[in-house]
């Protein structure tokens, strides 16, 4: 009895709608606010300054940013609509965006940088309702190698933070509060109990900086200064309507940040759906463009405040490794506590009073974390010589670029910097790479058709007619129309099963590929996913439910692979066969 039940909260915790004690839910929530709140501070304060901005506007820069990184982030954890995702979406300022930033509020103050990210938000929008069409090049492999090049964007700057003491401080200091906060975190990780390891982060935080006040680095003084309640006073910076030279100089670096930062919420939300089942599941396209919709939203705000970018961050993965827990209930916590933090200065000041060291010795483990989803995402995408290559080639290209290895003397001064930063300069070449592997491939056979039973006839000349001019024998000509046959009537199945009678037309493409064929089939959507219901076959005992199963038995039968991406308004699945007797991959 006690397993099936520890067994049953263990599934309630790993599961995105489950319910879990209001106590776990806030410290979790806190726990992660200690991850993204520095960066949030620090990041507009070090931007606006360095504009030669005034004391009040930076102010009110840093209280906008939390405010709205705390709304933003209750929204894609509640999921209205089509906005958010109804996962742990912690958001946090774009370290991406701090030189274009600079240079508007340089070029034309607070209205020329609003008008910019009310642009970028607009962007988003754009990104979010066609994701589809980008879905050849923002690939696994290349959302993957994002998200692992995301530490080494980031830990230069929180090694950093290791030294970061007063002057005056004992030499032994510093490492003794990192190694403490390290120990504790990874001994209670590796060797305490699953309750236990739910509040590993917060009690290493706690450890390291009691290690700290030993040496007087915890900042009390600092909490001393702040008042308890205060939102500071600020005019609406407005936006710069004519449209100069100014505009036009930074609307490409814009235009860019508005795909880095896409980039970066698609790979946060694929390698959150990849943590918080479970089981394994098929990626949600759907969710995904919710999560760059609401980033979106959170841009229109920041466009009217008059600061900087935002963006999704990885921590919320990186603690559900951790903790084991994925309610999306801690996201909805999360968000309130920063709305909280943005009007209590001395409660904000708690958490930014964590020595650096501290700070930096818990960010490595999530770091760590982080990495290694990333590379999770990318074998689970499919892993072959291109994938290897692309992924390789365009992470050692981040790692150079980051570390200035290079041409440093080139990339300084090209697009203000921009390609120092490795997560951009390895998202670019990952991107460059996968799209020239797209634009050389041979040109695939295409058919469009109602979606409709009526239309086999058509589907099976067509897959006939392309066999035909492959060179494909009559066996392989048979178990590809039987694999077109049996997708189409899964598709056919899904449809009559949903809520919507509106008939759409069906694309398939077909073409050949390493030896065998791919056909995609682009369809009206359906509420389950081919992979899972095809990965989950055999589990379901309802009698009622054998005949909705034959079809994907004889598919998963018939194809090497099928990959199913939902996306709003529509399906693609894409269907691998192989020929008889030749082992996937290889040419008979």
């Amino acid at each position: 009895m006690t397993t099936d039940g520890s067994d049953q909260r263990s599934g309630e915790r790993l599961h995105p709608h489950g319910k879990i004690p209001a106590p776990l839910t806030l410290g979790l929530a806190i726990q992660l606010v200690g991850l993204v709140l520095p960066g949030i501070v620090l990041i507009p304060t070090i931007v606006f300054r360095a504009a030669g901005q005034s004391e009040a506007v930076v102010l009110w820069a840093v209280f906008a940013s939390v405010m709205i990184c705390g709304l933003v982030s209750m929204l894609q954890a509640l999921r209205v609509g089509r906005l958010g995702t109804g996962y742990i979406h912690p958001m946090g300022t774009a370290g991406a965006a701090i030189a274009v930033s600079i240079a508007a509020l340089k070029a034309g103050g607070p209205p020329l940088l609003a008008t910019l990210v009310f642009i970028l938000a607009l962007c988003q929008f754009a990104f979010s309702a066609r994701l589809s069409l980008f879905r050849r090049i923002l690939t696994p492999t290349v959302t993957g190698t994002v998200i692992m090049l995301t530490p080494v964007t980031v830990m230069p700057h929180i090694f950093e933070q290791l030294t970061n003491v007063p002057e005056g401080t004992p030499a032994l200091a510093a490492p003794l509060c990192a190694a403490t906060t390290l120990l504790v975190v990874t001994c209670i990780v590796l060797k305490g109990g699953a309750k236990l390891r739910l509040w590993a982060p917060v009690i290493g935080i706690v450890a390291g900086s009691a290690a700290s006040g030993a040496f007087g680095l915890y900042d009390v003084d600092r909490i001393a200064r702040a008042s308890w309640i205060g939102v500071p006073g600020a005019e609406w910076p407005g936006f710069v309507l004519d449209f100069g030279p100014a505009f036009w100089a930074l609307f490409p670096a814009f235009l860019f940040i508005a795909l880095i930062c896409t980039i970066q919420t698609i790979s946060g939300s694929v390698a959150n759906q990849h943590v918080s089942w479970a089981e394994p599941r098929a990626v949600d396209f759907r969710t995904v463009q919710g999560a760059v919709a609401a980033d979106g939203v959170g841009h229109l705000l920041i466009g009217l405040a008059g600061t900087m970018p935002i963006v999704l961050r990885p921590n919320g993965a990186a603690m559900i490794e951790i903790t084991g827990v994925s309610s999306r209930y801690v996201g909805i916590a999360l968000g309130g506590v920063l709305v909280a933090l943005a009007c209590l200065p001395k409660a904000l000041a708690v958490v930014l009073a964590i020595p650096g060291p501290v700070v930096a010795a818990f960010i490595t483990i999530t770091m760590a974390g982080i990495f290694i989803i990333g590379t999770k995402v990318i074998l689970q995408g499919g892993l072959d010589y291109r994938g290897t290559l692309i992924a390789g080639v365009s992470f050692w290209v981040g790692v150079g670029f980051q570390n200035g290895a290079i041409f440093p003397e080139h990339v300084s001064g090209f697009a203000g910097g921009l390609l120092q930063n490795g997560m951009m300069a390895g998202g670019i070449t990952a991107i460059a790479m996968t799209a020239l592997m797209e634009l050389t491939k041979p040109r695939p056979s295409r058919l469009e058709v109602e979606c409709d039973l009526s239309a086999l006839s058509e589907i099976r000349a067509f897959i006939g007619a392309f066999a035909s001019r492959s060179g494909w024998d009559e066996a392989m000509a048979a178990r590809l129309d039987a694999a077109g046959e049996e997708t189409l009537l899964t598709l056919l199945d899904q449809e009559e099963a949903g809520e919507e009678s509106e008939r759409r037309r069906l694309l398939l493409v077909a073409r050949s590929e390493d030896g065998g064929a791919v056909i995609e089939f682009v369809a009206s959507k359906g509420e389950e996913n081919l992979q899972d219901r095809i990965a989950l076959l055999g589990e379901a005992s309802a009698g009622d439910m054998i005949e909705r199963e034959v079809s994907l038995r004889l598919l998963r039968h018939l194809a090497s692979s099928v990959r199913h991406q939902q996306y709003h308004g529509t399906d693609i699945v894409t269907v691998r066969v192989e020929p008889p007797g030749a082992r996937p991959g290889q040419r008979p």
